[in-house]
C-alpha cells in the first residue's frame, strides 16, 4: 500500500515537473506580471491600516497610534459630518446617473455605426465619435468652459454663466460624459455584434423584417450578455463618479450639486493639511460598498439567469 503511494505522488511529482517544464516560457512571462501586482496592489493594502490609526508621517504606518473609538475615530468623524452626506449623496446621484446614461449611450452609438452601410462613411463617423476619448478632461474642461464659462460663447447670447448654475451644471456633466465616452464604450458592442451570424440577418430580411425589427429582435439579444457583464464591472465605479472629470469642471457656486467622495477627500485632506486617515477611511468606505454592489448585481444578474463574473 505504501509503496502504491509512494509511486502515485512520484508520478505526480514527474507530471507536474513535465507541465512545468513546458510551459517554463509561459511561466517567464507571466512573473513580471505577477511581480507587478504584488508591488502594486498587494503590498499597498498595508496602507488600509491609517483608516484606523492617527496616521503621522515620521512614525509611520506601523508606528503610528490607533485611533479613538477602538480604532473607528476615522470613521466616526466622517460618518457625524454632515458635509460627508451631502457629498456622498451628489456622488450617488451622479455616478447612478452616468452609469445609465453612458450605459444606454454607448449601445445606441454602437447600433447607429453598426448600421451604417458604407464602409467609408462607417469609418469616418467611427473615427469622429472615438477620438474625443484620447483627449484629457483639462482640455475636455477648457472647451466646456469656452462655449459655457463666463466669457462663453452661450454665455454672451443669454447672460447666464451655465458651469455656475446648480440646474444646468449636471446637464453638461453628462453631456461632456457621453460626448467624450459614448465612441470608445461602443466598439466592445460593436466586436459583439461582428461575430452575429449574417444567415440570421438574411432570415429575417426574407421574412420581410424592418431595420427597427432585426435590431430589437436579433442584434440586442446578441449582445445582452456582454452587456450585463460590463455593466456588473461598471457598478464597482459608481462612488468614483469620474474625479478627473468634477475636478476640472465645477467651481464653487456649484459645490452644492458636484461635490463628490474623491473631491471630498481632495480638499479635507490634500488641501488642509488634515489627518491622511479621515481620507483613508473614506476610501475604505467607498471600496467596500464598491465590492458588496457589484457581488450584489453579479448575483442578480445570475438570479436572472445571465452569466455573472464570478
Amino acid at each position: 500500500m505504501n509503496k502504491r503511494l509512494i509511486i502515485n505522488n512520484n508520478r505526480l511529482f514527474n507530471d507536474f515537473g513535465a507541465k512545468v517544464n513546458r510551459s517554463k516560457y509561459l511561466i517567464l512571462m507571466i512573473i513580471p506580471a505577477i511581480i507587478f501586482y504584488i508591488v502594486f496592489c498587494y503590498l499597498p493594502m498595508c496602507g488600509i491600516l491609517i483608516a484606523f490609526e492617527n496616521y503621522f508621517p515620521k512614525k509611520g504606518i506601523f508606528g503610528s497610534s490607533f485611533a479613538d473609538h477602538h480604532g473607528f475615530g476615522n470613521f466616526y468623524k466622517i460618518f457625524h459630518d454632515d458635509e460627508f452626506w451631502t457629498v456622498l449623496r451628489n456622488t450617488v446621484i451622479i455616478g447612478v446617473s452616468k452609469l445609465l446614461i453612458s450605459f444606454v449611450a454607448a449601445i445606441l452609438m454602437a447600433l447607429i455605426i453598426n448600421e451604417i452601410r458604407l464602409r467609408f462613411f462607417k469609418k469616418t463617423f467611427q473615427t469622429i465619435v472615438t477620438f474625443p476619448h484620447f483627449l484629457s478632461w483639462v482640455i475636455v474642461a477648457g472647451l466646456v468652459f469656452n462655449i459655457f464659462g463666463a466669457n462663453g460663447v452661450v454665455t454672451k447670447s443669454i447672460n447666464t454663466t451655465l458651469t455656475q448654475d446648480k440646474d444646468f451644471f449636471l446637464v453638461i456633466l453628462y453631456g461632456s460624459d457621453v460626448w467624450k465616452e459614448a465612441g470608445w464604450s461602443s466598439i466592445i458592442y460593436l466586436a459583439t455584434m461582428a461575430g452575429i451570424s449574417p444567415e440570421l440577418y438574411e432570415a429575417a430580411d426574407i421574412d420581410g423584417a424592418t431595420r427597427l425589427q432585426k435590431i430589437w429582435h436579433i442584434t440586442l439579444p446578441a449582445i445582452k450578455p456582454t452587456a450585463i457583464l460590463l455593466l456588473i464591472l461598471s457598478m464597482g465605479g459608481i462612488l468614483s463618479a469620474g474625479f478627473d472629470q468634477v475636478y476640472n469642471l465645477y467651481t464653487k457656486p456649484v459645490y452644492e450639486v458636484a461635490d463628490i467622495l474623491d473631491t471630498y477627500i481632495y480638499r479635507t485632506t490634500l488641501k488642509t493639511g488634515a489627518r491622511p486617515g479621515i481620507g483613508a477611511a473614506v476610501g475604505l468606505f467607498k471600496s467596500v460598498v464598491s465590492f458588496i454592489l457589484v457581488i450584489l448585481v453579479d448575483r442578480i444578474a445570475k438570479l436572472c439567469g445571465e452569466r455573472g463574473i464570478i
